[in-house]
């Protein structure tokens, strides 16, 4: 065996596992699950191929709203998640040195130490009736009697973004660590502000750090369970509560497969949509971010 052949054989040796997990974890489930999804129940026991699931969840008004809704609270959870992780990100990548840059990412590291589950009851006793917050209001005077901050959009919102910040400010400070500061330096020495050296310098040498972060964060949003749901409540009208209630409340196999793939098809259209938007490329990012 020559020296290429040995090589390309150690190549594909230490890939066969990556390729093996994707292809039983990730490929075969979906092309199962698409097959589910064009199977129409005629009678018990009797399917026929088509696409009446994916017609049933288009001509329903409440599936179409609470799709168009999750996407819209997914990219303002996103956008939120940036505008708050970019300036924590900036700071521990540039200006924190030694210990204080390790004990900072440690900070945004030591929530995800426990499940998230128990981040989102976490939140829930803070928000409650009964909650912290609700009490300090009283004790402070600011209030007259017990206020619910549970149960709407903006603990919700909250749950989103801080479920996910970690998964923002990972690409964010392995972009910006990499920006050489004289470049920020000669950007205040030819007349720029702060402003215009954040929007031409620093921004565009983050922006693959951007991109990455804010698929990881849209695609977690979009596709979060627990905490719409528990912070939400019912009626919070999350997507994946759908779904959720086809497969395991109704046992509607079929339609909820419908579901899952119009989930997934509505995630990759909008990560294309922002890829093109940025100018980016999927490729790109993963290698610069």
């Amino acid at each position: 065996m020559s020296q290429k052949d040995a090589r390309r054989l150690t190549f594909l040796l230490l890939l066969s596992p990556f390729l093996l997990w994707i292809l039983l974890l990730v490929v075969i489930p979906h092309i199962d699950m698409f097959m589910l999804s064009v199977r129409e129940k005629i009678e018990p026991r009797v399917y026929e191929t088509g696409l009446g699931n994916y017609i049933e969840v288009f001509s329903e008004p409440v599936y179409v709203h609470t799709l168009f809704r999750t996407a819209v609270m997914s990219v303002a959870a996103t956008a939120l998640t940036l505008l708050l992780a970019f300036p924590v990100s900036y700071y521990i990548a540039k200006l924190a040195r030694g210990r204080l840059k390790s004990a900072l990412f440690l900070m945004c590291l030591l929530p995800f130490w426990v499940s998230e589950l128990v981040r989102v009851f976490g939140w829930m006793i803070l928000l409650r009736e009964t909650g912290v917050i609700s009490s300090f209001l009283q004790w402070a005077g600011l209030v007259s009697g017990p206020v619910e901050f549970l149960y709407n959009d903006a603990a919700v919102m909250v749950g989103l973004v801080y479920t996910s910040m970690l998964f923002m400010v990972v690409p964010l400070v392995s972009t910006l660590d990499s920006l050489d500061e004289s470049l920020v330096e000669a950007g205040y020495d030819l007349g720029g502000g702060g402003f215009a050296v954040l929007r031409e310098i620093v921004i565009p040498h983050a922006m693959p750090g951007i991109v990455a972060g804010c698929i990881i964060v849209f695609m977690l949003s979009l596709g979060n369970y627990l905490t719409p749901i528990l912070l939400g409540g019912k009626s919070s009208l999350w997507f994946t509560g759908h779904i959720y209630s086809q497969f395991i409340t109704r046992f509607n196999w079929e339609f909820g497969a419908a579901f899952g793939f119009i989930l997934l098809a509505t995630s990759s259209l909008l990560v294309w949509l922002a890829l093109r938007l940025s100018g980016q490329t999927l490729a790109s990012t993963i290698a610069k971010s």
